[in-house]
């Protein structure tokens, strides 16, 4: 360790055996080499490409708030993005009442082609000098920094060639050390890597992706003028929630499947091109978002997750920016019922899909502030109990909504959902349009709408302009 007055023995607290309400236990990090081990369990997953700040407090070095972002490709960045970094985790930390007293610094990099551990060490140690001196600026010295890379662990910190040596030290072996001990005597898992955690809200490739986009061109031409220009609008909600109802219903009752890969499989065939476009083009709308977000507790919510999810896969090229709305939904239910590791992952997900997107900035920060999310039910649950009261009415002159339709919608999401399939004319994968009201099949839009490739697409202020980041 560094010979700056740092706590000796920075410590973890690790909560009780399957959330029992026991005292938690407290892990002492007695060296670089713990800490380096224990960063996995500290964020839920492995970061790789990665800034990581954890907050120190008091003489023991107890573990705090947290950060994480993506290294910047652009070496020109880094002075601002420290200074950014350091300010948010010290301002958060002041906002929750505990200024930090130090702070500890991870670099997380795999090599690139033809590159080593240590030159990765080498090339981001002005990364690690400028985030040292933003947060040295604000009087919060940097008690360790460490780059991991390759399997091996480096300090910025400390000189010692006989601790920590140029050609750097291997990490322990998975499962080891204390740490993991302790994680899994608790019942804490590590999910795996970071790319591994995106790469399940990836959007599909492949001659799936094809399909997909045709059906989200065709409901595109179908629905957004309903949405924009109609005067149906109000149906084109309760038509989405009802559809999305459905399934999460039949997410609901798949078995389950083990493995994520498969899993996710699984979940993609249960969706046909058709239902999935519907509903990412109405999530597109605000206020059916918002009604969606409902679905974030009880026994329906790990299918509600999972739906989300598998919607964000649909959105392929162009239509990646519309993934922020399912991204952002699957990010709050995570969140909501106490899956943070996956909820930063998803809210970073859609901002990276569109930074710009108000729901997900709004979100990230109360989860990265460590902000209570009963406080955010609260709100959802007196809305769907202001709409039990006063349920909105559909658009005049649109055809009104099914009661089957309607007992689907997120009015009351503890509900499992139907298992019918009224809005598919096949099974999963197969043609055919989405439904309307009472299962008919909606027209299929302008001519060309859906056609071959060459086709005319809309203009960003036609239908896929309908996105609203908010």
């Amino acid at each position: 360790m560094s010979s700056s007055p740092a706590p000796s023995t920075p410590s973890s607290a690790v909560p009780s055996p399957a959330g029992g309400s026991g005292p938690e236990t407290q892990i002492t990090l007695r060296s670089p080499a713990e800490l380096a081990d224990a960063l996995p369990y500290l964020m839920g997953f492995h970061p790789t490409d990665s800034i990581v700040l954890l907050a120190l407090h008091g003489e023991r070095g107890r573990f705090g708030g947290r950060l994480r972002l993506g290294i910047p490709g652009n070496e020109a960045e880094w002075p601002d993005v420290s200074d950014q970094l350091a300010e948010t985790l010290v301002t958060g930390c002041d906002k929750r009442g505990s200024r930090p007293d130090g702070i500890v610094l991870f670099l997380c990099q795999d090599p690139a082609e033809g590159e080593t551990g240590r030159q990765v060490r080498e090339r981001l140690h002005p990364l690690a000098q400028s985030l040292r001196l933003a947060c040295g600026g604000l009087d919060v010295p940097v008690y360790e920094a460490l780059c991991i890379s390759d399997g091996r662990f480096w300090s910025y910190c400390c000189p010692g060639e006989r601790c920590c040596p140029s050609e750097g030290v291997p990490l322990a072996l998975p499962g080891t050390s204390v740490m993991a001990a302790a994680a899994a005597y608790a019942g804490i898992q590590v999910r795996g890597t970071l790319r591994e955690m995106e790469a399940r809200y990836a959007p599909l490739t492949g001659p799936r992706a094809g399909e997909q986009e045709t059906a989200l061109d065709a409901a595109a031409a179908d629905l957004v003028p309903r949405i924009l220009w109609g005067t149906d609008g109000e149906t084109v909600r309760q038509e989405t929630l009802a559809l999305a109802g459905l399934l999460i219903g039949r997410f609901h009752e798949a078995p389950p499947v083990a493995g994520r890969a498969a899993a996710d499989e699984r979940d993609d065939a249960l969706v046909a091109a058709d239902e999935a476009a519907a509903i990412v083009l109405g999530l597109q709308d605000r206020t059916t978002r918002d009604r969606a977000a409902e679905w974030m507790e009880g026994p329906q919510a790990p299918a509600a997750l999972r739906v989300w999810r598998a919607l964000a896969r649909r959105c392929v090229p162009p239509y990646t920016e519309h993934a922020a709305a399912p991204l952002t939904l699957a990010g709050w239910v995570a969140w909501s019922t106490g899956d943070q590791p996956e909820a930063r992952v998803a809210l970073s997900s859609a901002l990276s899909a569109d930074p710009d997107y108000l729901f997900a900035q709004l979100l990230h920060r109360a989860c990265n502030d460590s902000m209570d999310p009963e406080l955010l039910r609260r709100c959802l649950r007196r809305e769907r109990a202001g709409r039990a009261v006063h349920p909105p009415t559909p658009d005049a002159g649109a055809a009104p909504v099914l009661p089957t339709e309607a007992a689907t919608a997120p009015s009351a999401p503890d509900t499992p959902a139907p298992e019918g399939r009224s809005r598919r004319t096949t099974g999963p994968g197969g043609p055919g349009g989405p439904a309307g009201p009472g299962g008919a099949r909606r027209p299929a839009g302008p001519a060309g709408a859906s056609g071959p490739a060459g086709k005319a697409r809309p203009r960003r202020t036609g239908p896929r302009g309908v996105r609203g980041r908010q």
